[in-house]
């Protein structure tokens, strides 16, 4: 019995990724749009069931005067100042656009994310029961056999033997014949 070399295991792992990288790629793919649908009608759903719905839409609100306030302040400002020089840096006409980076203040953008982020959880849990969110599973746990028969295999022939018989339940196989390419014709 000839053992592998480290070169052949390598080999053996990359052929798995090649195998199974697109497939899960194309997966998540899938599952990551009925995530984001199923995100944005959780959000909707556990804002009002939590009560956060009036929270935020005072939030909302409240920061809507604001702004109309700092907009007036401004024009007010800028109106009255003889030269941009006058003003301070906040008055001028292309100062922040919406720069809150350095305060400490909570804004509706941040509850807003936060409710985004419980609500993705939930939508995660729920994917994982649909479909395509099993199917995703079932060729990463396909994968991960694939890596580890290639660890735990003794022998090449053994491996692909073995290989194959993972790729089968994917509607591939481990050696895949390659066609001739067709011949030039001359004009």
């Amino acid at each position: 019995m000839t053992k592998m070399t480290k070169y052949q295991l390598e080999h053996f792992e990359s052929k798995v990724r090649r195998q199974f990288d697109p497939l899960i790629d194309d997966q998540e793919l899938l599952v990551k749009q009925y995530k984001t649908e199923a995100t944005n009608k959780a959000v909707a759903k556990l804002s009002k069931k939590m009560g956060a719905d009036k929270i935020i839409s005072k939030f909302r609100e409240a920061e809507q005067k604001l702004k109309e306030a700092q907009a007036s302040a401004k024009t007010f400002f800028q109106k009255k100042a003889e030269s941009e020089d006058d003003l301070k840096r906040k008055f001028h006409k292309d100062y922040g656009r919406s720069s809150y980076y350095d305060r400490d203040e909570i804004t509706l953008s941040d509850c807003e994310e936060q409710l985004r982020d419980w609500a993705s959880n939930l939508a995660s849990k729920e994917i994982e029961k649909r479909p395509e969110g099993e199917k995703l599973k079932m060729l990463k746990d396909l994968k991960q056999k694939a890596l580890d028969t290639v660890l735990e295999s003794g022998t090449p022939e053994a491996l692909a033997i073995s290989l194959n018989a993972v790729c089968k339940k994917i509607g591939s196989s481990w050696n895949t014949e390659l066609t001739a390419l067709p011949s030039p014709t001359k004009d």
